[in-house]
């Protein structure tokens, strides 16, 4: 792990997505640069052990279990973060699900419903509130919503999340057009191939051989492990991003530039 900078220090973050793979990941790395974080997701006992676990190495750390899909968890959860830590200064948006790949024709609603009310909804449903609570602040802050290279390009045969992703970033753009006037910026991820939980979903069954074609698509010829990741949303979060806002930063090994 990096060492210790102070690039968040004294800034209150909440982390969707955060009982595993990348959200767990920031948690980790934004407490190490200072951060009071507050963890969401709907898994309570992996939220809760990955609180202690902060906490115990001197941390300032709380959950709240939500469905971001839902508006009112979502509000419950920067009401958690307001609460616990008097403001809210930035957000790291990284819930997200996809649907085992197949052709559209094949698909059915409930499989478009999942991705869709996650992926988009969901970072619909936390920006409003992240931005509410930041403008209740006096103004000011970061929001960096997870999306993906397949929201730049079709790079995954699974048109749901290609379509959510590239809505994330629309989102994203919108959002930061509309309140960059009271200094909050909004970015987005465009993260490629990362291990994490959802990967190895992807990758089922012939895992060396799926794994190796998809990190051969990169110019690193490797997937990204999920620090890496949360190192460029800790990034984004902090006061060194000063003037980003509105960008989807590619964080996928050269993927696209191939």
């Amino acid at each position: 792990m990096s060492s210790v900078s102070g690039l968040l220090a004294g800034k209150s973050v909440l982390i969707t997505g955060a009982s595993a793979g990348i959200g767990a990941a920031a948690a980790r790395v934004f407490c190490r640069e200072g951060a009071a974080v507050t963890l969401v997701a709907r898994r309570e006992a992996e939220l809760a052990a990955l609180a202690a676990e902060l906490a115990a190495a001197g941390h300032r750390a709380r959950y709240a279990v939500a469905d971001v899909s839902r508006a009112a968890d979502a509000a419950r959860a920067v009401a958690v973060a307001v609460r616990e830590f008097g403001r809210l200064d930035a957000a790291f948006n990284n819930a997200g699900v996809s649907v085992p790949a197949e052709p559209m024709h094949l698909m059915d609603d409930a499989a478009y419903d999942t991705v869709m009310d996650t992926n988009v909804r969901g970072v619909w449903n936390c920006m409003r509130y992240e931005v509410a609570a930041m403008l209740e602040g006096g103004g000011g802050g970061s929001i960096v919503n997870n999306s993906s290279t397949a929201g730049l390009v079709a790079t995954v045969a699974c048109s749901p999340y290609i379509a959510s992703k590239h809505a994330v970033i629309g989102l994203t753009r919108a959002a930061a057009n509309e309140y960059g006037p009271a200094g909050i910026r909004v970015n987005a991820l465009a993260t490629g191939g990362t291990r994490s939980d959802m990967l190895a979903g992807w990758l089922a069954g012939d895992h060396p051989a799926r794994e190796e074609a998809m990190a051969g698509k990169a110019m690193l010829r490797r997937l990204a492990e999920a620090r890496e990741i949360a190192e460029a949303a800790a990034w984004l979060c902090s006061d060194r991003s000063s003037y980003v806002t509105g960008a989807a930063v590619p964080v996928e090994g050269g993927r696209l530039s191939r």
